[in-house]
């Protein structure tokens, strides 16, 4: 079990480096709906068919997971230990699942490698 980011999902809607390494995952994938929302909030930035990427998302083999009150509360705990690196919600929403579900959390944002919160961060780039 893998926990994604917005960040490595996001690899996969730009074609980006590493998509490859996100796409091996998915099947034992889960990501925060936080994180989904996140991901087609950029899409509609970029001016793409949001539309189409919410079709591709329920189609992939991924765990979609709800952002509940114990989940919003680790995210929240998470504050004091993530602010100097400054991670957004939605970072703290990944962070909390993989810590719930102690495993790894999958993400392209090199900063999180600097963090000690007790679960392995996997860098994909």
């Amino acid at each position: 079990m893998i926990v994604l980011d917005s960040s490595a999902l996001l690899t996969i809607v730009k074609k980006e480096r590493g998509a490859d390494i996100v796409e091996a995952a998915f099947g034992d994938a889960a990501i925060s709906a936080v994180n989904v929302s996140e991901v087609l909030s950029k899409v509609w930035d970029w001016g793409l068919d949001a539309n189409t990427y919410i079709g591709d998302l329920t189609r992939l083999r991924l765990e979609v997971v709800d952002f509940d009150f114990s989940r919003a509360a680790l995210a929240a705990s998470l504050r004091a230990t993530t602010r100097s690196f400054g991670l957004s919600l939605g970072d703290r929403a990944c962070l909390a699942l993989a810590v719930e579900r102690d495993c790894p959390a999958m993400t392209a944002d090199r900063n999180w490698a600097k963090l000690n919160i007790g679960v392995p961060i996997q860098l994909i780039r």
